[in-house]
């Protein structure tokens, strides 16, 4: 199997994860991209399909948006997003690797254990989870996971919920992206066949994936991609 099939499969497979729950496209596809990146370069080129396939999920959900979570948590995760961006062309590749792996491994256990369900955050704790996630996520391209577990503590029905953290990942996605276009803009050029691939791969799963998705048991998807989960984050730390 070809290096492009991999990556066309594997962005579909993220678009349609994203569908359902909000998040996914940056924790599958940037340990993908860093296979052949270096993982500064992956996280930035990421952000591009990223932001295509959240913008038309946003099209596809707008109508659930909850404004006064989005107004708090939103401005919240922006801030944190953008300095995470801004240290991101200063953090060594080692140091984001370790990172982005324990981060991975953490969003693992959660799920696998339990966590995620039994912790219940107060409002500004959970606004103060949203910053520090966007922190991380804005240095290590993956907060969508982290970001939705602290949004568990706000009463959002399922609906409002994804179009929510939908929203609010556009928010960082706008808060983050110029300065990544700034760091690395003329090696992302370099880089436009697969960034238009993965892109034409997540637009897709966006669109098929609501449907699809629906028919696998929550919590055998779930537990699924938290074993995935830990697969690429002991990678991440091993290959630090």
């Amino acid at each position: 199997m070809t290096w492009e099939v991999v990556v066309a499969l594997v962005s579909i497979v993220a678009g349609a994860r994203a569908s359902v729950a909000g998040f996914g496209i940056g924790s599958i596809l940037t340990p993908l991209f860093a296979l052949e990146l270096d993982t500064q370069l992956a996280i930035a080129a990421v952000s591009i399909p990223h932001l295509v396939a959240t913008a038309l999920r946003f099209l596809m959900l707008r109508k659930s948006l909850d404004v006064s979570v989005l107004r708090d948590f939103g401005i919240a995760s922006a801030l944190g997003g953008l300095t995470g961006a801004l240290l991101h062309g200063q953090a060594a590749d080692p140091v984001l690797r370790i990172v982005f792996g324990l981060l991975l491994l953490l969003a693992a256990a959660s799920e696998l254990f339990g966590l995620a369900r039994r912790v219940h955050l107060s409002r500004n704790g959970a606004l103060a989870a949203g910053a520090l996630s966007s922190l991380f996520g804005g240095l290590v391209g993956n907060q969508g996971g982290i970001r939705s577990a602290a949004m568990l503590a706000l009463p959002l029905r399922r609906d409002a919920f994804v179009a929510t953290a939908t929203a609010i990942a556009l928010i960082v996605d706008g808060a983050r992206m110029p300065l990544y276009f700034a760091s690395a803009g003329p090696r992302l050029m370099a880089e436009w066949p697969l960034i238009a691939l993965s892109t034409a791969g997540v637009v897709a799963g966006t669109l098929a994936g609501r449907r699809a998705l629906q028919r696998i048991p929550d919590r055998l998807f779930r537990t699924l991609v938290a074993c995935l989960l830990v697969l690429l984050g002991t990678w991440m730390l091993l290959s630090a």
